[in-house]
């Protein structure tokens, strides 16, 4: 089910915001992009991480809580 809150934001608008807040916390995700496969989704693609990254996310989403 999708809400209005979930295409509020543009997929690219999304990729950057999270790629800045991520960069903030010294988090680079090499694979984020908008997903072209399903365009008519508006979805975003997270990608693949190391580990080490993953745990760096984890910990992030920990110390900073909900926005």
């Amino acid at each position: 089910m999708t809400t209005r809150n979930q295409q509020a934001i543009a997929p690219s608008t999304a990729v950057e915001s999270l790629r800045t807040a991520l960069a903030a916390a010294g988090i680079a995700l090499p694979s984020l992009a908008v997903d072209t496969a399903s365009p008519h989704l508006g979805l975003v693609e997270l990608g693949r991480v190391r580990p080490d990254v993953a745990a760096q996310l984890a910990a992030a989403l920990r110390v900073g809580g909900r926005a």
